[in-house]
């Protein structure tokens, strides 16, 4: 049967067809339960085979859902697409949408100009069915903003502050606890960090690690061997010529694109990885399989991360959005060469 002859198809006409009533070709286009597995599969097979489009339209005045999700970043345009972070964030964030037929509309809010043209966009009353969000800055009132748009939202990170709102995030604390754990380890008295921009719930909980990796085995720590980033690679390098009169033996930087400057400033300082400085970053992002040396880092399951996230604003549009979900996921730590781990065992 070819897709272009039947074209026109209508539910009744794919009903006919599968041999099924017309309101359980619908529930099976919708996704909705209470369908076989049989009947699923014999429905999907006549839909697969006649090419027969659903009228969204239609679909849309039905469910009164539009099948579109926003996805927030306060971001700037250029920031976004020099972070690793993000591409792979928005890969599985686009996965999850392809996976439950849902449209994904991407909104970048770098400036108050960006959040005031924003705002009446996506609260347009039948413009999206729900919002993912990353979380912000300190002081940064965007969330609580969306958060009285009246849609199911999901904060993608944790919130700067308690409240009823959704959100998935990962380990952090526990994350920089284990790479500042895996350098103690090896033997480094002198361990410093780069953290991220103050004011962000991602900076705040992985220097809690860093700082609670180090008290656990009786270590105070050094404020000189702490110094702030800003998660980028720039950051990263100017953060570590602050640190060199210190002189640390290691390095836990807080991003792997921080980790990457951080290590050009030191070969530029006529020392070497990871005998002089040894280093440890957190995303595993592409950056830090191909640095030189290859960096050890705290892997983040991003792209799940972002499937993961959609299922749960998903979650919240078919069922409510009480009680808030609250997802964490776990980090994994990635032994390479730049700690100097091969040296020391």
């Amino acid at each position: 049967m070819s897709p272009t002859a039947e074209s026109n198809l209508t539910l009744e006409e794919i009903a006919r067809l599968s041999g099924v009533s017309r309101s359980t070709v619908s529930r099976v286009i919708n996704q909705q339960p209470n369908v076989s597995s049989d009947v699923r599969q014999r429905v999907e097979a006549v839909i697969q085979e006649t090419g027969y489009q659903p009228n969204l339209a239609a679909q849309t005045l039905v469910s009164k859902r539009t099948w579109m999700i926003g996805l927030v970043l306060p971001r700037s345009v250029s920031s976004f697409f020099t972070d690793p972070y993000f591409p792979r964030l928005l890969q599985g964030i686009a996965q999850g949408c392809n996976r439950y037929n849902y449209t994904l509309a991407l909104f970048l809010v770098g400036t108050k100009e960006d959040e005031e043209k924003i705002l009446p966009r996506v609260s347009r009353r039948g413009m999206l069915d729900g919002i993912l969000i990353q979380s912000g800055q300190i002081g940064d009132q965007l969330i609580d903003r969306m958060e009285n748009l009246d849609l199911p939202i999901v904060v993608v990170g944790s919130p700067l502050h308690e409240n009823e709102v959704s959100y998935i995030d990962v380990d952090n604390v526990n994350g920089a606890y284990n790479a500042v754990s895996h350098l103690i380890r090896l033997g480094y008295r002198r361990i410093a960090t780069i953290t991220g921009l103050t004011g962000g719930a991602a900076t705040a909980d992985r220097l809690a690690g860093f700082e609670k990796a180090l008290i656990e085995r009786g270590r105070n720590p050094d404020q000189s061997l702490i110094v702030e980033g800003d998660f980028t690679e720039t950051g990263g390098y100017y953060a570590m010529q602050q640190l060199l009169p210190a002189e640390p033996d290691a390095v836990f930087a807080a991003s792997d694109l921080m980790a990457i400057g951080a290590m050009r400033a030191i070969r530029e300082a006529g020392l070497s990885i990871p005998e002089d400085v040894a280093f440890v970053g957190y995303d595993d992002v592409s950056v830090a399989k191909y640095a030189n040396p290859q960096l050890t880092t705290i892997r983040q399951p991003i792209a799940r991360f972002g499937v993961n996230a959609v299922e749960i604003l998903i979650d919240l549009i078919e069922n409510g959005i009480h009680p808030p979900r609250r997802i964490i996921m776990d980090t994994e730590l990635i032994i390479r060469d730049s700690c100097g781990a091969s040296r020391r065992t």
